[in-house]
């Protein structure tokens, strides 16, 4: 083997990896974050792909036959097409109407959380950055918003907005913002009296330009961490709403809704229209908690050699 080749090798060997990079490569060694992530791939893979997928469009009312209502497992229509998951009171088909809900879960749960997000991280950032009054000021709202509980705030907006998916991500940004304002303060307030924030208020700067371009990487890894969390919960308020009635039409199965639909029938023995519905949620919520779980522990500067 020629130097020129070794010398090739050293330097690819030798070549930096960014932080991205081996925060993928510990979450794939992490055998737990690694079966969150095939669970979250194979749920949002299926999810995008329900219109082409779904033996019947649970939305579409002129496909459903109130004679096919309640039917178990495995059962055939007369029109020959098998209902594998069964069908609810409604005659839906419940796997078609899962694809459907866990989309629209999905869909709830990370606009939700990116909205409450990019909110949350501009007011937490001008709020230690500025400080004194404009601190004082953004942190008693954000106390008063976390005093109240998130479901009650939530019920309240939506019995006065209405129903509908936009209505429900709109109560769930504003009761999650709160939760990113107070984190990412947290991390800019020691981010504000490193070196490299008075070199940049040297060079002249812009406050938007420090704040957005050098203090908010910096503030990353707790706030990817929070949101992860908050996505889970995002879904699992989803549907709580849902099965109280006050989230999605019912013309609009969410997960929640569905479990609802089915909870009637519990004791009469149709135990599959809630619990198929019911164990995709809590696999889909475990697999999120998974992956921010390893995502915790990964970017935990003390876990830091």
């Amino acid at each position: 083997m020629s130097s020129g080749s070794v010398h090739s090798r050293i330097t690819v060997q030798g070549k930096p990896h960014s932080a991205f990079y081996h925060t993928v490569r510990a979450l794939l060694r992490n055998k737990f974050s690694l079966c969150g992530l095939i669970i979250l791939g194979i749920a949002i893979l299926f999810s995008v792909l329900a219109p082409w997928i779904s033996p019947q469009n649970p939305y579409d009312l002129s496909q459903l036959d109130i004679m096919d209502g309640r039917l178990k497992p495995g059962t055939a229509s007369l029109s020959g097409m098998i209902y594998w998951l069964g069908t609810d009171d409604q005659g839906r088909d419940l796997l078609s109407a899962i694809l459907y809900g866990t989309r629209t879960s999905l869909l709830v749960g990370v606009s939700s959380a990116v909205i409450a997000l990019t909110i949350g991280a501009a007011l937490g950032l001008i709020s230690a950055y500025m400080g004194g009054k404009t601190d004082a000021l953004i942190m008693r709202i954000v106390d008063i918003q976390l005093s109240f509980p998130p479901i009650l705030i939530a019920l309240i907006l939506l019995a006065v907005l209405g129903q509908g998916v936009d209505k429900i991500i709109l109560a769930l940004v504003v009761t999650q913002w709160a939760y990113y304002a107070r984190t990412i303060r947290g991390s800019a307030l020691l981010e504000r009296r490193r070196s490299y924030v008075d070199a940049a208020r040297s060079m002249a700067l812009s406050n938007p330009r420090i704040l957005f371009r050098h203090i908010l990487p910096n503030c990353l890894p707790p706030l990817i961490v929070v949101a992860t969390m908050r996505i889970a919960y995002a879904i699992m308020l989803e549907a709580t709403l849902s099965f109280l009635g006050i989230g999605l039409p019912v013309t609009e199965p969410s997960l929640g809704l569905l479990i609802a639909n089915g909870f009637d029938y519990l004791m009469s023995g149709d135990y599959w229209i809630s619990f198929f519905p019911g164990i995709t949620l809590l696999v889909l919520i475990v697999a999120i908690n998974l992956v921010g779980d390893a995502l915790r522990d990964i970017l935990n500067p003390r876990n830091k050699d």
